[in-house]
């Protein structure tokens, strides 16, 4: 039940934004684990709770290493892996414990789920006044959805995301990642932030912190519901453009696709330069957003035009020395063999606890004071029950009669 040391971390810490602040993760998958790893990733103690026999379903998730997901590397990196059925009433007690000590409390169970298991924000607060409480669910904590399950494609899909992505007049494609879940871990770690200073400048007192996963996704639908409020507009799917704003598009080159942002007014007229179409870009009917939108078919059409015959290389160095922002699209070897990437430590290579080493996704953002690190890798499922229950004051003997029970 206790983890020994990995070999090697990716990063020496130095002094920690979230150093002394303690988080219980009790949620699973992504959005509350991915919120418990950013504090992580800054110096919280952070305790994953998680259920004996398996843990966290994430650890057989994707592509499996020696049996365990190597996404888990990167979501549970930081962390401490304690076993608990919370199902039992002596596992419940210990979680008593846990919060009397804890700063933050994550979890994405169903609403109502702890109030079962008489875990409550009410129960809680009482143990500990200052607790910040996360609680991650598909439709928030109230309302008349509040029960339904909401993964977060459900939730890509009422926020309005789901929409948009796609050709025009064909089925709307997800990203390709749970961006729901993820956009409702940042928000959780706002929450966090936020209530924790509350705390620190207004008496101590903790809260709940409720976050919704389409309202995650809803918050960053930029002009969606203004459009609509204000014209009657219902946005619709446009491919690889920016509608409202031109030129910004992916554009076909002789072996691949780039993207090209050349909607400020004076970088259109450099770009047209480059593309040797100086007479869209001295157009005075073109010189702002506006006009540009309303001819936008033609202007794709001419930049498109100039990509199609040419490779990836030469367009982008040819946007660079314009000073026009563009780029082809990353694949994940890209990323790995990226220089911009390197030298912003943002692919980090680890020894994991079984021996072998893996890139890391790199800490973001950037703190020149407290910058955040890699402090440890990922757990070993209850790598870290006896010292944690041991931290709280449980005696060997007690710990020993938990595992018996199976509550450990």
């Amino acid at each position: 039940m206790t983890d020994t040391p990995a070999s090697s971390f990716a990063s020496t810490p130095g002094p920690q934004a979230l150093a002394g602040i303690k988080v219980l993760e009790l949620g699973q998958l992504i959005a509350g684990p991915f919120c418990g790893k950013v504090l992580g990733d800054f110096g919280a103690d952070v305790i994953k709770i998680e259920p004996p026999g398996l843990g966290d379903p994430l650890r057989k998730w994707r592509l499996l290493k020696d049996g365990t997901s190597v996404w888990w590397q990167a979501q549970s990196r930081n962390k401490r892996s304690v076993t608990l059925d919370l199902r039992q009433p002596e596992g419940q007690e210990v979680l008593r414990l846990l919060v009397a000590d804890a700063d933050v409390l994550i979890e994405n169970f169903r609403p109502g789920t702890l109030e079962e298991w008489g875990l409550g924000w009410d129960t809680l607060s009482a143990i500990n006044p200052g607790l910040v409480m996360v609680r991650v669910s598909g439709f928030g904590q109230d309302g008349p959805y509040r029960d339904q399950p909401g993964f977060a494609v459900v939730a890509e899909a009422m926020g309005g995301l789901r929409y948009l992505t796609g050709e025009p007049g064909r089925v709307p494609v997800r990203t390709g990642v749970s961006i729901g879940d993820t956009l409702a871990a940042l928000h959780g770690v706002i929450g966090v932030m936020m209530a924790l200073y509350h705390r620190k400048v207004n008496g101590g007192q903790g809260q709940v912190v409720d976050v919704a996963l389409y309202e995650s996704v809803f918050n960053c639908m930029e002009s969606l519901l203004p459009e609509y409020s204000a014209f009657g507009t219902v946005r619709e799917p446009s491919g690889g453009a920016l509608p409202g704003i031109a030129p910004s598009n992916a554009y076909a080159c002789r072996d691949g696709w780039v993207v090209v942002g050349g909607n400020g007014d004076s970088i259109f007229k450099r770009l047209m330069t480059l593309i040797g179409r100086d007479d869209l870009g001295q157009d005075p009917a073109l010189a702002h957003n506006d006009g540009r939108v309303a001819r936008v078919a033609e202007i794709d059409a001419a930049i498109g035009a100039w990509t199609a015959t040419r490779p990836v290389a030469e367009v982008v160095a040819g946007l660079q020395a314009a000073r026009v922002p563009g780029g082809r699209i990353y694949t994940a070897r890209d990323i790995a063999e990226d220089p911009q990437y390197r030298a912003r430590d943002m692919v980090q290579r680890v020894t994991t606890r079984d021996g072998w080493e893996v890139d890391l996704p790199g800490i973001v953002p950037k703190l020149s004071a407290t910058p955040g690190a890699i402090r440890q890798v990922a757990p070993h499922l209850g790598g870290d029950t006896r010292a944690v229950l041991e931290e709280v004051g449980l005696t060997p003997a007690q710990i020993e009669a938990l595992a018996a029970k199976g509550v450990i």
